[in-house]
């Protein structure tokens, strides 16, 4: 099972490498939404904007989110290490529930570039 410093480093890769991004995915990133990921085995939920191409304030608080992100990922640690690592495919683990995603349509689609 992935510790929350592993996690809370696996998040800190997937904002350098979405601040570090060209292309499409820089584009798809540069919108501004409030952003929650719920570890749901470490029962942690780090809160943080997707903002400017790249995840920024990033903090974390004990059990489920306090409020409604606009953009919401729920997995496992080892999930979210085994995602950023490039080791899990992001649409399969969404497709068999592992990663669980919720966003409004919008952006949603325009989420699908990034992940």
């Amino acid at each position: 099972m992935a510790t929350l410093d592993q996690c809370r480093a696996a998040l800190d890769r997937l904002a350098q490498n979405l601040s570090s991004a060209d292309g499409n995915v820089r584009r798809a990133a540069a919108f501004d939404r409030s952003l929650s990921c719920r570890i749901t085995d470490l029962d942690v939920t780090f809160l943080g904007r997707l903002s400017d191409g790249s995840v920024q304030e990033v903090t974390h608080v004990p059990g489920p989110p306090p409020h409604k992100a606009e953009i919401r990922l729920s997995m496992a640690g080892d999930d979210l290490v085994a995602l950023v690592d490039g080791k899990l495919n992001f649409a399969k683990a969404w497709g068999s529930g592992r990663v669980k995603l919720e966003a409004g349509l919008r952006d949603l689609l325009r989420l699908r570039t990034l992940l």
